[in-house]
C-alpha cells in the first residue's frame, strides 16, 4: 500500500483512456488513482472512451464501436463464464428495443392469426430506429425472413392474407317462413369446422353429465321425514305430553310476569349432548321456556328437558344436509326448520310428524312466524338469492316477496307490535318494507344476528367491528350512541345477542367461546365465563329465570349456567 502523502507518479496517457470515467452530475471526469485496481483488457478492441452502462443520457454522438465496447474494471477471480454472461431478466438478457406501438400491435396480431411462419418484421429507420442497418443482413426483414420474402412482407392489415369470409347457405324465400333459415342457416364449410377429439368428447359428455345431475330437479331427492322418541312414554297418567308446562319446578311458568331482579350466572349447571357437529340455533318454548329446541349441522333437530331429568326427548331427521334455523309458532305446537338442501319443513312438535314441506329452489337462511296471533299461517324466509319471502301455510305457495337488499339477507326481527319487520343485510343496509326507514351508512358493518328486549323498544344488533349496537324499535329507527357494547370478539360469525327479562343485563357469545355479560345502564362488561372450547354461537336468557342462561358452541354441546 502507498502511504497517504507520498507523491502521485506519472501515469501514462495510453492507460488513462482504458480507464471508466466516473459520472459527476452532468459533467465526466478522469480520476487517476495512485493504486488503481488491475482492469481487464482485450487486444481486439480499438482504443477509446468506454461508456458507463449506468448512464442515461449522452451529450455527445458516440461511435458504433463505443458504445459496444466491453465493460471494462476490476479482474474478479471468482468470475464464471456463466456469471459473465449479462443478465437482466430471469432467463437471461433481454436487450431492450424501442418499437412504434402500431407496427408492434400489426406485427402481433399477425402472428397470432396466421402463425409462425409470419413472424418476421419489416425493417426500416422509422419502425427500428435503434437498430443499426449495417449490422443486419443485407434484407430489409427481421425474423422468419425467406417466409416474409416469399409473402413480400404482408400483414393481417393487409388484403393478401386476409381470410375468406364464411358463406352461409341460403335460405330460401323470405315469405316463406318454414323455409326461410335467415341467421340461423348453417356454413357451406361445415365440414372444415374443427371438431373435439374423441377424448375431448369424452371430457365434454362428463362435465355436461355433471351438470345435469347437479340440476336436476330436487325435489325427487328430498329425505324421508322420521322421527325418534327417546323417552318411554309419550304421555303422562293424566294423558298429558310433554308439551304441557310443568308445574312442579318451583317457578310458575305460565305466569307472563318477568323477575324482578337478574343476577349474574356464575357456575355450569348442566350439559345437553347429542349433537355430533356444529350447533346452529338454539330456541326455547314460546312462554314458559321449558323446552329447547336444537338444530345442528349434522341434519338433525332435538327437543331437550330444561327442568327435571334435562333429557333429550325426541330427534327429528328429515333434512339431507344441514339445518340452517328454526322458529316455533305462538303456541309451540308446531315449529319450521331450514336446511341447506333448499327445504323449509313444517314439523308438529308433539307426534313429530312432517305435516308439509316448502321450496323455490333456493337455500333459507332464516325463518319466522308472523307473531300475529291471526296470522300464524304466515312465515316468512331469507334466501339466498337476496329476497324474502313470505308463504302461506294453508295453500305451501309464495303470497309475497321483497326484494330491496343488493346482498345477502341475515336477519329478520318483526317490530312496532308486529306491523313491520327489519331486515338487515350483507350489503350493510337495514330496511323496513314499503320504505318506512332505510339506512344506508358507509361506516356501517354487517349485522349478522339481531334481537328485540323484552320491553319492544330496543334492538340489539351484533356488529361485525366487535361492537353491539343498539337501535330504537318504535317510531325512529335510529341508533343509540349512548348504548355501544365493546369488549368481545365476533368478526365473522353471527354470534346471537340476548337480553335479561329485567333489561338488566345484555348476554352474547364470542369467537373465543366466552359468554361475556355487560350491564345494560352503564355499557360495562361485568362478567366473561369460558364457556365453550370453540365459537359459543348463541346465548339466551331464560324468560322465568333470574340467573340461568343456556348457551350452544361450535363444539357441539348445550350448557346451562346459574
Amino acid at each position: 500500500m502507498n502511504q497517504p502523502n507520498a507523491s502521485p507518479e506519472k501515469v501514462d496517457p495510453d492507460a488513462i483512456s482504458h480507464l471508466q470515467p466516473l459520472k459527476s452530475g452532468r459533467k465526466t471526469s478522469l480520476s487517476v488513482l495512485n493504486s488503481a485496481p488491475e482492469v481487464a483488457v482485450k487486444e481486439d478492441v480499438e482504443t477509446g472512451t468506454h461508456i458507463d452502462p449506468s448512464l442515461k443520457e449522452l451529450l455527445y454522438n458516440p461511435t458504433y464501436e463505443t458504445m459496444f465496447a466491453p465493460e471494462f474494471g476490476a479482474v474478479n477471480p471468482f468470475k464464471t463464464q456463466q456469471m459473465a454472461a449479462p443478465r437482466n431478466m430471469l432467463s437471461g438478457y433481454a436487450e431492450p428495443a424501442h418499437v412504434n406501438d402500431f407496427m408492434f400491435e400489426q406485427q402481433r396480431r399477425t402472428f397470432s392469426t396466421f402463425g409462425k411462419g409470419h413472424a418476421y418484421f419489416t425493417f426500416t429507420k422509422e419502425n427500428l430506429p435503434s437498430v443499426d442497418s449495417s449490422q443486419v443482413s443485407s434484407s430489409s426483414y427481421i425474423g422468419a425472413v425467406e417466409e416474409a420474402e416469399k409473402k413480400k412482407g404482408l400483414t393481417v392489415f393487409e388484403s393478401g392474407l386476409k381470410k375468406e369470409k364464411r358463406k352461409r347457405v341460403k335460405g330460401g324465400d323470405a315469405s316463406e317462413i318454414d323455409s326461410f333459415l335467415g341467421p340461423w342457416a348453417k356454413y357451406q364449410d361445415e365440414k372444415n369446422v374443427a371438431k373435439p377429439s374423441e377424448e375431448e368428447q369424452k371430457e365434454l359428455d362428463e362435465i355436461t353429465a355433471k351438470r345435469q345431475k347437479r340440476g336436476k330437479n330436487e325435489e325427487e331427492a328430498f329425505a324421508e321425514e322420521k322421527t325418534i322418541l327417546h323417552v318411554k312414554d309419550v304421555y303422562d297418567y293424566q294423558d298429558r305430553s310433554y308439551l304441557h308446562v310443568p308445574q312442579d319446578v318451583g317457578i310458575n311458568l305460565c305466569s307472563a310476569e318477568i323477575p324482578d331482579k337478574c343476577y349474574l350466572p356464575k357456575k355450569q349447571l348442566h350439559v345437553w349432548t347429542g349433537h355430533t357437529k356444529v350447533r346452529s340455533a338454539i330456541q326455547l318454548f314460546p312462554g314458559s321456556g321449558h323446552l329447547l329446541l336444537s338444530c345442528s349441522m349434522d341434519c338433525k333437530i332435538k327437543s331437550w328437558e330444561v327442568y327435571s331429568d334435562r333429557r333429550c326427548l325426541r330427534t327429528f331427521i328429515g333434512h339431507s344436509k344441514a339445518v340452517r334455523d328454526i322458529c316455533f309458532n305462538n303456541a309451540g305446537t308446531q315449529f319450521l326448520s331450514a336446511g341447506y338442501d333448499r327445504y323449509l319443513k313444517l314439523w308438529d312438535s308433539e307426534t313429530g310428524q312432517c305435516i308439509s314441506r316448502f321450496t323455490n329452489r333456493k337455500v333459507p337462511y332464516c325463518i319466522k312466524f308472523n307473531p300475529d296471533e291471526d296470522k300464524q299461517n304466515l312465515f316468512v324466509a331469507r334466501m339466498s338469492d337476496k329476497k324474502i319471502v313470505q308463504w302461506d301455510i294453508r295453500s305451501g305457495e309464495v303470497v309475497q316477496e321483497y326484494d330491496r337488499h343488493l346482498g345477502a339477507v341475515n336477519t329478520i326481527t318483526f317490530v312496532d307490535e308486529n306491523r313491520r319487520f327489519v331486515s338487515t343485510s350483507d350489503d350493510k343496509l337495514a330496511d323496513i318494507p314499503v320504505d318506512f326507514k332505510y339506512i344506508v351508512e358507509p361506516s356501517m358493518h354487517s349485522m349478522p344476528a339481531v334481537t328485540l328486549s323484552p320491553s319492544g323498544k330496543w334492538l340489539a344488533c351484533q356488529s361485525m367491528d366487535n361492537q353491539i349496537l343498539i337501535f330504537g324499535a318504535q317510531n325512529r329507527f335510529r341508533l343509540n350512541k349512548k348504548k355501544v357494547f365493546k369488549g368481545h370478539m365476533v368478526a365473522g360469525y353471527a354470534c346471537q345477542v340476548d337480553f335479561s327479562p329485567d333489561m338488566s343485563y345484555v348476554v352474547s357469545g364470542d369467537a373465543d367461546g366466552k359468554l361475556n355479560i355487560w350491564d345494560w345502564k352503564t355499557t360495562k362488561l361485568y362478567h366473561r365465563i369460558k364457556a365453550h372450547d370453540k365459537v359459543c354461537i348463541s346465548a339466551l336468557w331464560h324468560p322465568h329465570e333470574t340467573s340461568k342462561v343456556i348457551t350452544c358452541g361450535w363444539d357441539g354441546q348445550i350448557k346451562l349456567w346459574d
